[in-house]
């Protein structure tokens, strides 16, 4: 099965819909997670690199070997291929 993103912040989906955010309707978004996106809007409106600043502490959290430089990186180069930001 492929691994699936929020398409926002880059968050690992899991297999059930338990992160995915909600539509205004209530109904499951199909890319973003629920810390993203909230009654059909985005949680934040900052730019891709403010986004990857608020993600720093919890890739570092999960990961504790990577340092905050390495996840910047990391950060920017996936961040262009989701949906979010590889339009802007």
């Amino acid at each position: 099965m492929e691994e699936k993103y929020c398409q926002s912040c880059g968050m690992p989906m899991g297999n059930t819909d338990e992160m995915y955010g909600n539509e205004k309707d209530g109904t499951k978004s199909k890319d973003y997670c629920k810390y993203c996106y909230e009654n059909g809007e985005f949680t934040y409106n900052g730019s891709m690199e403010e986004m990857i600043e608020i993600c720093v502490p919890p890739m570092t959290e999960n990961n504790p070997r990577m340092t905050p430089e390495a996840a910047r990186d990391m950060m920017r180069k996936f961040f262009l291929i989701l949906k979010r930001w590889n339009s802007k």
